[in-house]
């Protein structure tokens, strides 16, 4: 589940399509002993909320963080575990943020052969990050900030992006818990930067790759954002 700070809603919002470029299994190739009508009833019973069926809601056929939420209730997971996560990545809710289409939720369990909330349930212990080679990862990094899109907005506010730096490098050993600890100290201190955009924010995790030491970064040949370059900044000032 995404974090969400509490703040006042911006009504002027709507939300709009993106792609994060991860490629989507053939529901076809993955039917043969898949209930598609069963998988169709998980969608409708238990993401499907009231409020998504409201006909002031453009789509009838999309779940909400609301949804979501139930299906995290259902799954016995906390919304704020990182395994939600990953499974609406598994799932490829890549449409629209913050939300799951059923064609989106219909291929997505045909991929992942489950056809009853019980079978996913048993899929929970693989849905950890340590589970993703560097390539998905990757790919996985620049799903949490555009699910986290709110309407038209392209960038995230920065305390929402403070929350989710924990969150999704905390479970992992792929980089050291001292550079994403200090990078969240730069951006508290940093009255420039109140929203975060997504080269910023995959550009900070291809610096830590590049440059796992900080003397491994040469200011003279840098092509990183400015705000790589404050960073760095800042980190040699500080320590």
């Amino acid at each position: 589940m995404p974090i969400k700070r509490k703040r006042k809603e911006d009504s002027s919002s709507n939300t709009t399509m993106w792609n994060s470029g991860r490629k989507k299994s053939s529901r076809k190739s993955h039917s043969a002993s898949m209930d598609e009508s069963q998988v169709e009833k998980m969608f409708e019973d238990v993401l499907l909320t009231t409020g998504d069926n409201d006909e002031d809601n453009s789509s009838t056929d999309a779940a909400t963080m609301e949804g979501i939420s139930n299906l995290c209730e259902t799954l016995g997971l906390d919304p704020y575990d990182i395994r939600v996560l990953v499974l609406l990545w598994k799932l490829g809710a890549t449409s629209k943020p913050q939300q799951i289409s059923k064609s989106e939720w219909m291929e997505g369990c045909a991929a992942l052969q489950v056809d009853s909330m019980d079978k996913l349930k048993e899929k929970l212990p693989a849905l950890d990050t340590g589970f993703l080679d560097q390539a998905e990862f990757k790919d996985f990094y620049k799903f949490c900030f555009q699910f986290n899109r709110e309407g038209t907005h392209k960038t995230l506010e920065k305390d929402l992006v403070l929350d989710l730096i924990p969150l999704v490098l905390g479970n992992t050993n792929r980089i050291p818990s001292d550079r994403y600890d200090s990078f969240s100290a730069f951006l508290k201190q940093s009255s420039d930067y109140t929203r975060i955009t997504l080269d910023q924010w995959t550009s900070f995790w291809d610096f830590c790759l590049e440059c796992p030491q900080l003397s491994d970064y040469d200011e003279a040949t840098s092509a990183w954002p400015v705000l790589i370059d404050e960073y760095v900044e800042y980190m040699m000032k500080n320590g």
